[in-house]
């Protein structure tokens, strides 16, 4: 089949990351290697990565000193309101981290092919 903006079906379009279990290594799939990122689209990515951080690291500190009994009980202790939003905080740390890292390299590699050229 042959429509414009359509990738062709190939036999190694499905594998992404290939890997040799005799040596442990992980190699890029060819297609990973032509993939690029706009300048705009890697300074959006690095600055949700940033804007995560900030804002669920604000989030976890108001929410260890609440004081309106959601997150504690009377006797101190964690309620689940505290655990289930502790763990939203935790997901959207490491979702930030990765979102802000695709954004990081993406801008790295462009200062890269700037200086090269």
């Amino acid at each position: 089949m042959n429509v414009p903006g359509v990738a062709e079906e190939s036999d190694s379009s499905a594998d992404v990351l290939t890997a040799d279990p005799r040596v442990g290594v992980w190699e890029v799939a060819p297609i990973l290697e032509t993939m690029k990122l706009s300048r705009p689209v890697s300074w959006f990515l690095l600055a949700f990565g940033v804007w995560s951080w900030v804002i669920w690291f604000t989030f976890v500190k108001n929410l260890w000193k609440d004081a309106s009994g959601l997150a504690f009980d009377d006797s101190g202790d964690p309620t689940a309101y505290f655990w289930v939003h502790l763990l939203l905080a935790i997901t959207s740390f490491l979702l930030g981290t990765a979102i802000g890292v695709i954004g990081l390299r993406g801008v790295r590699a462009l200062r890269r092919n700037d200086a090269s050229e």
